[in-house]
């Protein structure tokens, strides 16, 4: 007996029409479709006053994110404190009013080359512009830089860290206006662009700590309260190697057995329990025992196998691919411990992938994205 695996995914639609070589694009011409009856409730935001801007200027962060976690594939997810991309935003007299520019990226490898500075094209952009419609901004221009402090194709959220923090600058430049669901459904549109329409990382970089997601239609999520006298450490391990997500993605099968079915829904179940408990051996046990996902795609990572072995023989409660890949995650209780355990790691990927590596250990982010700082008008 099988069953079905596969997901009817909604992307955003071609803006190669909207394209011009100028630096900014028209708000008016652009429209995302409804993904759910959630975000067409959203969308009634464009009957109400245009807001005031309350700052010249602010500067907001989104961190980093593990997706899947293990069993949890497109519903569970976490937030990583530490690392993240910074946006700035303000207004700008510059760019016609209504319109969003973005003037600068820079930051982590290459990012700067790889992605557009076309909004319509970035995930940045498209958030921003999804939050700007949703609060009817008509009458002023904004400039929009990115900073990214994720690699690209890293498997930590690197395009939902960017979207979320394009959100809530918009939204926090406008008085904070909307709350973290309108968010989530700005940032699913630029997840949607990039790789399918999930939110196991855009929902835990806006809300922070554990999130499931218990429904896309309506969208609905569950904040996962992990005891706050709990010391959880992830170790972070990323090889000088890119998964696209897409590429990640397709490898996926379209049926699964049923007895896939049961553990794996058993497991997740297990993950959830042991997170609300605080249990870090039984959140171990549970991360690494994904029998659908994970066997696809750790065969097109190098060395994978070998670097989860050597991650549990070093001590670690558990240990699996952070989202799509290539980084590898383990979680342990302690930071001292964690380093240990993040050296054999990278010495697992050289010797089995023959892939560099560069490890670090992070603690879970409680709060997710937010202000950082601002300038008054």
């Amino acid at each position: 007996m099988v069953i079905s695996h596969q997901h009817s995914f909604l992307t955003v639609p071609s803006f190669s029409s909207c394209f011009s070589s100028q630096k900014t694009y028209i708000l008016s011409h652009l429209h995302f479709p409804s993904f759910s009856s959630s975000f067409r409730v959203s969308l009634s935001n464009l009957d109400h006053p245009e807001p005031e801007p309350i700052y010249a200027s602010v500067k907001s962060f989104a961190p980093a994110t593990v997706a899947n976690l293990g069993p949890g594939f497109d519903f569970l997810g976490c937030a990583v404190d530490g690392i993240g991309d910074y946006v700035t935003l303000k207004l700008d007299p510059n760019v016609h009013p209504g319109d969003i520019s973005i003037s600068d990226i820079s930051g982590s490898g290459n990012s700067s080359k790889k992605l557009s500075k076309n909004p319509l094209l970035n995930c940045a952009g498209i958030a921003a512009i999804s939050v700007m419609n949703m609060l009817n901004v008509k009458s002023v221009g904004l400039s929009l830089s990115l900073e990214k402090g994720l690699p690209l194709g890293s498997g930590l959220g690197s395009s939902a860290a960017s979207a979320a923090a394009a959100a809530v600058a918009v939204n926090e430049l406008f008085g904070g206006r909307l709350g973290s669901s309108d968010l989530v459904l700005a940032g699913l549109e630029s997840e949607a662009k990039v790789s399918g329409y999930h939110a196991d990382n855009i929902a835990p970089a806006i809300m922070g700590g554990f999130v499931l997601v218990r429904s896309y239609d309506p969208l609905e999520f569950v904040r996962l309260k992990f005891p706050s006298d709990k010391n959880l450490c992830f170790v972070l391990v990323n090889p000088e190697f890119e998964a696209p997500t897409k590429k990640m993605r397709a490898c996926l099968p379209d049926e699964i057995t049923m007895k896939d079915h049961i553990w794996n829904s058993s497991q997740a179940g297990a993950l959830v329990a042991a997170v609300l408990q605080g249990d870090l051996v039984g959140l171990g046990k549970a991360l690494s025992s994904d029998k659908i996902v994970e066997p696809r795609r750790a065969p097109l990572i190098p060395g994978m196998d070998g670097v989860k072995k050597a991650a549990l023989e070093a001590g670690a409660f558990g240990c699996t691919i952070s989202g799509a890949g290539p980084t590898a995650v383990a979680v342990t209780d302690d930071e001292i411990k964690g380093r240990e355990i993040g050296e054999k790691m990278v010495e697992a990927f050289l010797k089995h992938g023959n892939l560099k590596a560069s490890a670090m250990v992070q603690k879970l982010d409680r709060v997710g994205a937010r202000l950082v700082s601002s300038t008054s008008r």
